[in-house]
């Protein structure tokens, strides 16, 4: 690299030396269209394809600038270790990296753009955490270039630099992917930089560039026209062999260009076919960009010709480069000519409106309302009343960016009139109150009044918040001003909430509204006072004010609600009294009641409903003094209000409030009231005694119906057919429909028909009425088939539907199998004959994978002519379309290109184009078509499938086809909302499995050239291929690489490579700051804090000073072995090295815990107070260990601290609001007073239904678990009884359940069997016991739990639902026999085994080296699973609306079992 550094005329390049470049290769498969800027783009980042800021992809391309010779150096990489987190922080890293990719990945498909605030958000939340990876950074540094269209392009850069300086600070170590991140983002952002520069930075950085790194920096140079730079770099190039791509040529075209010479620019597309290399697209868009720079239409239409007779064809966002080009350079008179050849391709709405965000940011707006005009969705019938408004983004922007208010004006006119936008003004409007821009706004309002339109006084409130704020009451004076101008009626709200609170009392603010002009004597401002006063408590003013002979008139519902908080806030009941008593007998305030004394009637009740229990209890005399007062004033209330009141003082158990309230009432009403009889529940309970032997109960002469039964289901279990017969010749007249229909099933398993049929004859000879389940009648359909018995079968079919035999989703995997056999032997007719039944008589919802045996039948015979035509049949009876690509696939074969044309106009016309265009794509790649595949999937307005696209990646991984799937992931490379990180990694999955880890590298290469942002796992997954072949790994890896120590015999070795000592003695190795530093972090991480600890104490005594970064993680290290009394001295020396040190967030959390842990709580809350006003954000994990604490000590005051403490944090905390209920009620169960306790748990649990559903009612569990664990039968018994009370009363059955489910989960059997007897309602709450049962299949050795709960309540939930936990804990605890004995009892009862289940049993067999008794789904354990969890949702979906809440705990506890 230092060769590279010199001055290029050292090199002796010339520009004419860049067209004699001979022998060029692409390196690996071509590659046609790379650049960094479509939808799923190949962007090498250096190519001259610039595409357009609406393009939908996470990578863009950069775009031209005009090139003045200033330059601005990189931002330097400081000389920082990367300090890594403990395996905690980094699991917890890994899902915000997911989380931050997720949110940018949606964003960017949605809308092929990023918003400033999302990615700041993002990028605070990952510095908040303190340990910032080498992927983050990457994701947030390319996310600072063309994804943000509504940024200039200067303030990109800023950003970029911001972020890269302060990752580094935290600790980020920048591989050569982050500088070629950069690099991309410079060209895109148009930043000026030296080439020469960046690479010296690089190199003192001891970063390497690779391939990626100079085809940037070609791109840097010829952007500016420096070939002669160019050349330097290229010829570098040249000489370490490095290939030359088409993106290399692409920027050429530029540089030439820009250099003025477009007769070079022009050469090159003869050079790089005389390299062998065909310009592509993004070739051709380059020189159209030169053509469009210079304004030379002429040459552009003449270059469009030539793309088309090559053969090559140009996307809209190519064309909307080019108007870029031209809008950019100043020739907009050319745009509309480019935009009448937009196609408008699928997806062309996203990219072109960021196409217009790009030009208004560039100060272009009329050219974007050009392309604005275009929008295909626009031009809607100016009769259609219901017109789109998609100018709204457009407008929008125009107001972030301040442009003239006649500008926006005449768009908003152009877009109303063409009706193009609905509400063009009112719109604009709200983008400019959201963004407060005052004179704007006033501005558009007068324009809105001058049309007609109304202006309302709430148009004002956004830009009177900031000025309330600030407290600037001129700000206010001067919005309520132009209120005033606009002639705007004063209002008691915008009054009352946004004007008068910003003055200190009211008299001086009716003084400077004075001033202004405004008029005091309105009822909006008069309502205002009213409500000032009374939400400050001046009762005694207020009382003043109302009762004035001069107050006008005014409806008590104008002021209530701020009324109400004066009386709750107030304690002078005196005053209370004579307002009530004042509205009582003054008909001023009852305008629109039906007199004074309802309205107050309604007052009184408003006022006991508003207040929760807390607060009643704690105004309890005031409220009886009150009440006594009104008494003394004769103020009567209506019974109907009393029953009110006193039902809510009821449920607050407050029996002496509710005399007071009584008195209020008509003595000659009174005698109507009446006490409400709690309603008690029958308890009821059933035993069904089941352990009498057969032989015990033929002795006593009692029924053997039921133990006959089971014994016959054993002897089936185990295949004894002989002994059962024996069985039921022996006991004929006590046989039961269930033991006939056990053996009837074993006698079609064993295939002995003849018996079968006997025994269904003596069946329906006992019974007629009786039928069997669906897999019986099923067995009888197979065996019936299999033996030639066509007719038969098929009356076994009508019969099942005669006697209305449901078939479920288990059994319809049975009548595959027995139509799949039929199709082995190619018997088409029965088949037929078959299917038609099972669909005509309704008996199964028509399936593809029903349909697909008669087309197998077809194609096992070679007649692809018959297999076409039963799938067109099916399609078109069935609506199903079965086997359809091994159709194809045998037709391409062939070669009928007739047939081909026929099922593929079949499928376009049934399915779709884009459909059939897959079909036929996927075809052509099994062939080996690649040529054929590649137009098709070039398809304009073709968007990504990736679930077709996984299934043809599986299938080649799984075939270990190299080829076919890397053709597929370069054909994709341009594909809409193609997953590029996702197409990659199927790559790196062979390469992992063929252990090729050069074709890995060359992967990561590509990924670079394309700038996709890789996922962690994918990360992983190519650092664990490089590794394992000795490699080194060019990049950060977001793993946890040392949680398992190196053996002893590599020990040494390993340190010898990272130049790190093998031993703890200080060798001159570590002579300065950054090796003691290295050495401290690489302890931490392999769990040695103790032995870094002795380091750091031999560093301090020599006076050596580390960065902040080693002294926090060994603070971490040590609070997380519980050595706080060390980490405290860690953090004094550090303070007395580093002025200003203090601790992350993350180590200030660890702090907390450790102290709580210590049982030192009052110094942990102290400690987590500093830590708010640092302004920091503790974790979760630190304020519930906080609160426990708090809990356990008893401090309910501390408590509520912490909880105001929490609420009052700018960022939000995922939380629950139980965490601080249940531990205020453990806290006054510690301090002894249970009723308090209970009566914080009540509140929670009697919500009115709108506030607190079933659905969304929380767990108490934790409050039961340490109450028995702690054995105080009194709390218990206490919290018990409400738990009743709250199920029996209230019918709020969480708490019951909860208790129920702690005592089962203790093995407290027999009291959770009492409460279930006494409460039998929670047999009922289905979701809370399979959400228990589910998280019980987590943990191993838990079946005994699962099956004491389904022995205490048989009937909670289907045997399909239950069983795959039980399979599930079994295989945790490896323990097949009873897995086994689960099989057989499931195929015993009929119950249909789910593939995930199967998957689970198999790998049982598998480990312990036996034999599935059937074939083990082939698929993996994540595609089951996704297969249940999609299965599940889909249910969902169906259910009804009112049971969303089942529908969610339906899904989590799929999500369990997966």
């Amino acid at each position: 690299m230092a060769a590279l550094l010199r001055s290029a005329r050292l090199l002796k390049f010339s520009p004419s030396g860049l067209l004699q470049i001979t022998g060029t290769k692409r390196n690996g498969p071509p590659l046609s269209r790379l650049y960094s800027g479509a939808i799923g783009s190949k962007g090498a980042g250096v190519c001259a394809r610039q595409i357009t800021p609406g393009s939908t992809n996470t990578s863009r391309c950069l775009w031209p600038y005009a090139g003045v010779r200033a330059y601005a150096g990189l931002p330097e990489q400081k000389d920082a270790s990367k300090d890594n987190s403990s395996l905690g922080v980094r699991s917890k890293q890994a899902q915000q990296f997911d989380w931050a990719l997720a949110k940018l990945d949606s964003s960017v498909r949605r809308t092929g753009r990023v918003t400033k605030t999302l990615l700041l958000r993002i990028f605070h939340d990952i510095c908040r955490a303190g340990y910032p990876s080498g992927n983050q950074a990457l994701l947030l540094l390319r996310s600072c270039g063309s994804l943000l269209p509504e940024m200039p392009l200067e303030e990109r850069s800023e950003l970029a630099h911001r972020i890269w300086d302060k990752l580094q600070e935290l600790g980020v170590s920048y591989d050569a992917s982050h500088y070629n991140a950069l690099l991309k983002v410079y060209l895109q952002n148009e930043f000026k930089f030296s080439p020469t520069e960046f690479l010296a930075k690089m190199e003192a950085s001891n970063v390497h560039p690779n391939r990626v790194t100079f085809q940037r920096l070609i791109a840097a140079y010829c952007h500016e026209g420096d070939i002669e730079g160019a050349s330097t770099i290229l010829g570098f190039m040249k000489s370490k062999d490095l290939p030359i791509t088409e993106a290399v040529f692409n920027s050429l075209v530029t540089g030439h260009s820009r250099a003025g010479d477009m007769e070079s620019a022009e050469n090159i597309l003869p050079v790089m076919r005389s390299a062998g290399i065909e310009p592509g697209p993004d070739t051709y868009v380059a020189l159209l960009n030169a053509y469009a720079e210079k304004g030379e239409v002429e040459k552009i239409k003449k270059t469009l010709e030539s793309v088309e007779s090559a053969d090559a064809s140009l996307m809209d966002r190519d064309f909307m480069q080019v108007i870029y080009s031209l809008a950019k350079a100043g020739h907009q008179h050319f745009v509309p000519e480019m935009v009448e050849r937009m196609r408008h391709e699928r997806g062309y709405v996203p990219d072109a409106m960021n196409l217009c965000l790009s030009l208004i940011t560039q100060g272009l707006e009329d050219t974007a309302f050009t392309v604005l005009k275009t929008f295909p969705t626009l031009n809607a019938d100016s009769s259609n009343d219901d017109a789109p408004n998609l100018g709204n983004f457009f407008l929008r922007h125009c107001v972030n960016m301040d442009k003239p208010v006649e500008t926006i004006a005449r768009y908003c006119k152009d877009l109303q009139d063409g009706n193009h936008h609905s509400t063009p003004i009112p719109f604009t409007l709200h983008c400019a109150l959201e963004a407060t821009k005052t004179g704007l706004a006033v501005e558009l309002m007068k324009i809105m009044k001058a049309q007609g339109s109304p202006v309302r006084s709430h148009f004002f409130w956004p830009l009177l918040v900031p000025h309330l704020k600030a407290n600037n009451t001129a700000g206010v004076l001067e919005v309520v001003k132009s209120m005033q101008e606009l002639e705007v009626a004063d209002d008691v709200d915008t009054f009352s909430n946004y004007v008068l609170p910003a003055f200190p009392d009211v008299d001086s603010a009716r003084l400077a509204l004075q001033e202004v002009g405004c008029s005091l004597g309105g009822e909006g401002l008069l309502s205002s006072e009213v409500r000032s006063e009374a939400l400050r408590g001046n009762l005694a003013q207020l009382y003043a004010m109302l009762s004035a002979s001069t107050f006008p008139s005014l409806d008590l519902s104008a002021f209530r609600g701020s009324l109400l908080l004066g009386f709750r806030k107030s304690e002078d009941v005196e005053h209370m009294a004579k307002i009530t008593e004042l509205l009582y007998k003054d008909t001023r305030f009852s305008q629109n009641s039906a007199g004074p004394a309802e309205a107050v009637s309604y007052f009184l009740y408003n006022l006991i409903d508003g207040m929760s229990e807390g607060q009643v209890h704690a105004q309890e005399d005031k409220l009886r003094q009150y009440f006594s007062q009104l008494k003394t004033m004769n103020i009567v209330i209506p019974l109907s209000i009393y029953r009110g009141m006193k039902n809510v003082l009821d449920s607050y158990h407050i029996p002496e409030l509710i005399k007071d309230v009584l008195t209020l009432v008509d003595s000659k009403d009174q005698l109507g009231t009446y006490s409400d009889v709690p309603r008690v529940f029958g308890l009821e309970g059933k035993v069904v005694a089941l352990e009498k032997k057969l032989a015990e109960l033929m002795a006593e002469g009692k029924p053997i119906s039921s133990t006959l039964k089971q014994l016959l289901l054993v002897l089936c279990a185990e295949e004894k057919l002989e002994q059962a017969l024996e069985l039921k010749e022996q006991h004929e007249n006590e046989m039961v429909a269930g033991g006939y229909a056990a053996l009837i099933n074993l006698c079609c398993r064993q295939d002995n028909l003849e018996e079968a049929l006997k025994l269904k004859r003596e069946l329906g000879r006992k019974d007629s009425s009786v039928a069997l389940d669906a897999s019986k009648y099923i067995g009888l359909v197979r065996i019936l088939s299999k033996h030639g018995r066509l007719e038969e079968a098929l009356d076994m079919l009508k019969e099942m539907k005669e006697k209305e035999v449901a078939v479920k989703d288990g059994n319809v995997a049975m009548l595959f199998h027995v139509l799949s056999a039929a199709a082995a032997k190619g018997d088409v007719a029965t088949i037929q004959q078959l299917q038609d039944t099972l669909f005509t008589l309704g008996l199964v919802k028509p399936t593809a994978n029903l349909c697909s045996p008669l087309v197998s039948a077809h194609l096992e015979s070679g007649d692809l002519s018959g297999a076409l035509e039963a799938a067109m049949a099916c399609q078109k009876q069935y609506g199903q379309l079965p086997r359809i690509h091994d159709i194809i696939v045998g037709l391409v074969n062939k070669g009928d290109t007739e047939m081909l044309q026929k099922a593929m106009d079949f499928v376009s016309q049934e399915r779709g184009e884009m459909t059939m265009l897959y079909d036929l794509f996927f075809a052509f790649m099994q062939t080996g078509r690649y040529r054929e595949a590649r137009k098709i999937i070039e398809t304009p307005g073709l968007r990504a499938r990736p679930s077709r696209m996984q299934w043809y990646a599986e299938k080649c991984i799984n075939n270990n086809q190299m080829e076919p799937l890397e053709k597929m992931v370069d054909l994709t490379g341009k594909l809409f909302e193609c997953d590029r990180d996702e197409m990659y990694s199927y790559i790196l999955r062979l390469c992992k499995e063929t252990n090729d880890w050069g074709k890995a590298e060359a992967v990561w290469t590509k990924m670079q050239e394309e700038n996709v942002i890789p996922r962690e796992r994918t990360l992983r997954m190519l650092a664990d291929i490089l590794k394992t072949n000795g490699q080194e790994v060019p990049f950060e890896v977001p793993e946890v690489w040392y949680d398992q120590e190196a053996p002893p015999d590599q020990a040494e070795t390993t340190a010898a490579k990272v130049g790190k000592p093998a031993k703890l003695s200080m060798t001159p190795e570590l002579a300065d700051g950054t090796d003691y530093q290295v050495r401290l972090l690489s302890l931490c991480k392999r769990g040695k804090a103790k032995e870094a600890y002795g380091i750091l104490k031999d560093v301090d005594k020599k006076g050596v000073a580390l960065g902040p970064a080693p002294y926090d993680g060994l603070i971490r290290a040590l609070l997380a072995e519980g050595s706080m009394e060390d980490a405290l001295v860690v953090r004094d020396i550090a303070a007395s090295h580093i002025p200003g040190f203090h601790l992350s967030d993350i180590a200030n959390s660890l702090m907390v815990i450790t102290m709580v842990k210590k049982d030192q709580v009052k110094v942990a809350l102290e400690s987590f107070k500093s830590m708010l006003q640092a302004d920091q954000v503790p974790s979760q994990l630190a304020i519930t260990r906080l609160l426990q604490g708090l809990g356990n000590h008893g401090d309910v005051q501390g408590i509520q601290e912490v909880d105001s403490l929490v609420k009052g944090m700018g960022t939000h905390v995922n939380l629950s609001s139980m965490v601080f209920i249940n531990n205020t009620a453990l806290a006054h169960i510690k301090n002894g007073d249970l009723e308090a306790a209970v009566e914080g748990l009540e509140a929670v649990y009697t919500l009115p239904a709108e506030e607190g559903s079933v659905a969304q009612q929380p767990s108490m569990s934790f409050v039961f678990r340490k109450v028995l664990e702690e054995n105080n039968s009194g709390a218990m018994d206490k919290l018990s009884a409400m738990a009743e009370r709250l199920a029996n009363h209230f019918a709020s059955y969480r708490a019951a359940s909860d208790l129920f489910l702690q005592l089962l989960d203790m093995d407290k059997v027999e009291d959770a069997k009492f409460m279930l007897a006494r409460c039998n309602a929670i047999a009922e709450q289905k979701d809370y016991l399979m959400s228990y049962m589910a998280r019980l299949s987590q943990r191993p050795n838990q079946v005994g739990k699962i099956k004491t709960l389904m022995n205490m309540i048989p009937d909670f939930a289907e045997k399909e639902s239950i069983y795959p936990y039980l399979m599930k804990c079994y295989g945790l605890d490896k323990n097949l026999e009873s897995a086994k004995a689960l099989y057989d009892q499931m195929q015993t009862e009929g119950v249909a085994m789910d593939e995930l289940s199967l998957k689970r049993l198999a790998t049982l067999y598998r480990n312990a080296g036996e034999t599935a008794p059937f074939n083990e789904p082939p698929e993996s354990f994540k595609f089951y699973a996704d297969k249940l969890k999609e299965k599940t949702k889909s249910q969902t979906k169906s259910a009804e609306g009112g049971r969303e809440g089942g529908k969610i705990k339906a899904i989590q506890n799929v999500q369990h079992n997966v």
